[in-house]
C-alpha cells in the first residue's frame, strides 16, 4: 500500500521531509525498511543558524550529495531496489531531453532545491503533466496565493503532488516561487526504483 506524502513538522525540515516523501512515493509501505528512514532524518537539518542552533538553517547541499551516495551503497548492501544521482550547478536543469525528465518519465522522482517565499526550500518532483507542467509536492502546508502565472495548487493527488508548475519556471535564475535560482545554488537529487 502506498502512503500519502507528508508535510513538514517544523519551519526547517523540508529537506528530510522531501527525501522521506521520495521513499513514500517510490515504495509500498511494506517495502520501506526503518534503517532507510532513520538515515534520512539523521542527515537532514545538518546546518546551523547564526545563533548556533543545529538544524535552523535547513539541510546542506553536502547532506543531499551524501544521501545520493548513501542510497546507492544501501542498494548494494541490502539489495534494496533504489538508485540515485546528484545533479548540481549547470547539470541541474529541467529540459524535455534531460536527465530529470527521463527520471520522471520512468516513474522516478527528484528532490529539488528551489525558492519559496524568497527563501531556500526543498520540494519533490514526481510527474510530467500535459502542457509542459511538472507535478511536485511542496511539503510546506499552506494554501498558496500565487501572484505569478504558471504555478497552481492541485488537490486530490495526496500520493503524488500538490502543485503544478511549468518546467521553464523551475529553471529561472531568480527567487520566484519554485525557481531553482542561480546555477551555483542548484541541486537536484534524482531517485528511482531499480
Amino acid at each position: 500500500m502506498k502512503n500519502d506524502l507528508i508535510y513538514q513538522s517544523s519551519e526547517y525540515d523540508c529537506g528530510p521531509t522531501s527525501l522521506t516523501n521520495a521513499i513514500r512515493y517510490l515504495f509500498e509501505r511494506e517495502e520501506i525498511l526503518p534503517g532507510l528512514l532513520k538515515q534520512i532524518w539523521l542527515m537532514g537539518n545538518d546546518t546551523y543558524c547564526d545563533k548556533g542552533c543545529i538544524g535552523c538553517h535547513g539541510t546542506s547541499k553536502a547532506a543531499m550529495r551524501y544521501m545520493s551516495d548513501w542510497f546507492n551503497c544501501y542498494a548494494k548492501g541490502w539489495r534494496f531496489p533504489i538508485g540515485a544521482e546528484f545533479l548540481e550547478n549547470e547539470q541541474a536543469e529541467i529540459t524535455p531531453d534531460g536527465r530529470v525528465w527521463q527520471c520522471l518519465q520512468k516513474g522516478g522522482c527528484a528532490v529539488m532545491r528551489c525558492t519559496s517565499g524568497g527563501i531556500p526550500h526543498y520540494v519533490l518532483l514526481t510527474a510530467i503533466l500535459p502542457e509542459g507542467e511538472i507535478g511536485l509536492f511542496d511539503p510546506y502546508e499552506e494554501e498558496p496565493d500565487f501572484k505569478e502565472p504558471g504555478r497552481r495548487a492541485v488537490s486530490g493527488k495526496p500520493k503524488e503532488y500538490n502543485r503544478a508548475v511549468y518546467y521553464d519556471l523551475l529553471n529561472l535564475q531568480d527567487k520566484s516561487d519554485y525557481a531553482m535560482g542561480a546555477f551555483k545554488e542548484r541541486e537536484l537529487l534524482l531517485i528511482w526504483r531499480t
